[in-house]
């Protein structure tokens, strides 16, 4: 007689997401990092015309980009430290809510005092990355989740290459409100799929909220990166700029002597210190200034006057287009990526990645004249951060536990936006000390682009050796098969021996964490 065959139980059928919702999570998940890489270079192409149409100064314009700078790096790892703590749906459906309440914002006024409040909402953006890797640590099995983390990281270079040139539209042919009216449909549209598709994560990592540590993380790092952003308008040297890196150093020091003796520290230090997270955010910081380059310089060079000798005299429209093939590319090679780091570690694929991109300088350096050779070049940049930004998620989430992750991973974000902001002040400062008159007015010269592009290709160089420096990667066990032990569970033992002090996740967060990793596919 046959036997009946088991059925699932009713707890067992109810945890099970519906298939379409299980199918729409990563892509979900991609649209919102794509809208969040759009809504930050959004208000690129508006530069030149806002002061105009905000009857405010240049400076004040100018900080419609530095609020958002701003805001994004103090609520990166804040919100992510709050997603671990209280659950990383929640969050990024709140982060994109701000960012949507933002870009409404900007679609109803042109005060210049709203328009820079508003784009200050529009920073809490910059988490929904680390928030969605970790949200897909958390949900997917380990044989999909390196692709999906790649992909996920390739959406910050393809909303950029994909924002300029559509923004660059539809100023040219509508009013300018009607950019932030699209940007607040696609957030509605975001938030409705985070809502509708992403299923809470069970791991959490339970305690207080550390808020002295967020108000002074903040203090420092607003401090930083004002100083950085407003050095060369304000003077290097000027008592403002020294007082703000004076102030960042020492709330700094004050902020590390906190974190050290909290129990539930918003950044755990401990674990900072290990050479496998430490040396990645290194690696991450060098990356995110090599990267930034190649979009600075390169929308800078095509759009200069043909009289210069080098410039091509592009429009605005036609620069976004030379970037585009970088965002395809990215998107190409976000696969491409996992492989690597399936086959040979992360670590190799950064360190390949950073190479790539000092590669792609080299191109610049021999030939910034001919179109043709700088969408090459910017294109090979592109490739080669596709490979280190999807690279770095994935040595993160190798590192660190389960109930950490998402909060690592905002730190790891927010050392590449520290060297974006390090890079635009660099090469502004290069850009401004070689210089020559055109028309009457000062143009950079092309020597001052080729030592922008040695610059940047000197520390793509560094990049790669520090990623070839961070000790070995190989994955977990709970990284090559589903029902295998979870990396989660492993790094908080490592951590007691190295430090000495246990300030990670409890046992049950490492239990659930094993639990949902031998759970079946799409779980």
């Amino acid at each position: 007689m046959d036997q009946p065959v088991p059925t699932a139980g009713p707890s067992e059928s109810s945890a099970a997401p519906p298939p379409l919702r299980e199918r729409l999570t990563i892509p979900v998940l991609a649209f919102g990092g794509i809208l969040m890489a759009v809504m930050q270079t959004v208000v690129v192409p508006l530069l030149p015309d806002l002061p105009g149409l905000t009857h405010s100064s240049a400076g004040a314009v100018s900080w419609t980009v530095t609020a958002t700078l701003l805001a994004g790096a103090v609520l990166t790892p804040v919100l992510g430290r709050a997603g671990d703590m209280y659950g990383k749906r929640r969050v990024l459906t709140g982060a994109l809510a701000l960012m949507t309440v933002g870009s409404v914002m900007c679609a109803l006024s042109s005060d210049i005092a709203v328009l820079i409040a508003a784009r200050a909402l529009q920073g809490a953006a910059a988490s929904v990355v680390p928030l969605s890797i970790s949200i897909l640590r958390d949900e997917l099995p380990p044989e999909r989740r390196g692709s999906a983390v790649a992909l996920m990281s390739s959406t910050v270079g393809i909303g950029a290459a994909l924002g300029l040139p559509l923004a660059a539209l539809v100023v040219q042919y509508y009013d300018w409100h009607t950019m932030f009216w699209l940007t607040s449909l696609l957030g509605v549209l975001g938030v409705a799929g985070v809502w509708w598709a992403v299923r809470e994560s069970p791991v959490r990592e339970p305690g207080r909220f550390d808020v002295l540590g967020a108000l002074g993380l903040a203090v420092a790092l607003t401090c930083l990166l004002l100083g950085v952003s407003q050095g060369g308008q304000w003077g290097w040297g000027s008592p403002p700029v020294l007082g703000l890196f004076a102030a960042a150093v020492l709330v700094l020091a004050l902020w590390w002597w906190q974190q050290l003796r909290t129990e539930r520290p918003l950044v755990d230090l401990h674990l900072v210190a290990r050479p496998r997270v430490g040396l990645s955010h290194v690696a991450a910081l060098l990356t995110g200034f090599a990267f930034y380059a190649n979009s600075l310089v390169t929308a800078q060079l095509v759009q200069a006057p043909k009289a210069t000798g080098y410039g091509l005299g592009l429009s605005i429209v036609a620069t976004g287009l030379c970037l585009l093939p970088g965002g395809v590319t990215m998107l190409l090679f976000s696969p491409v990526s996992a492989r690597i780091s399936a086959a040979r570690g992360p670590r190799v694929t950064l360190a390949l990645g950073a190479a790539v991109i000092a590669c792609g300088y080299v191109l610049r350096i021999a030939d910034s004249r001919d179109l043709w050779m700088i969408i090459l070049g910017a294109t090979v940049v592109a490739t080669g951060t596709t490979l280190a930004y999807s690279a770095l998620p994935t040595l993160i989430l190798r590192a660190v536990p389960a109930s950490q992750t998402a909060s690592a991973n905002g730190v790891n974000v927010l050392m590449r936006t520290i060297g974006q902001a390090a890079s635009s002040a660099a090469v502004a400062a290069v850009l401004t000390h070689h210089t020559s008159l055109v028309g009457g007015a000062p143009v950079p010269t092309l020597h001052g682009y080729l030592l922008a592009f040695a610059m940047a290709c000197a520390v793509a160089l560094a990049a790669s050796a520090a990623a070839l420096s961070i000790p070995g990667d190989k994955a977990p066990a709970g990284d090559q098969a589903p029902g295998d032990k979870r990396a989660g569970d492993a790094v908080p033992g490592d951590r007691a021996q190295d430090s000495g002090a246990s300030v990670g996740s409890p046992p049950a967060a490492g239990h659930a964490e094993d639990a949902r990793g031998s759970a079946p596919a799409g779980a």
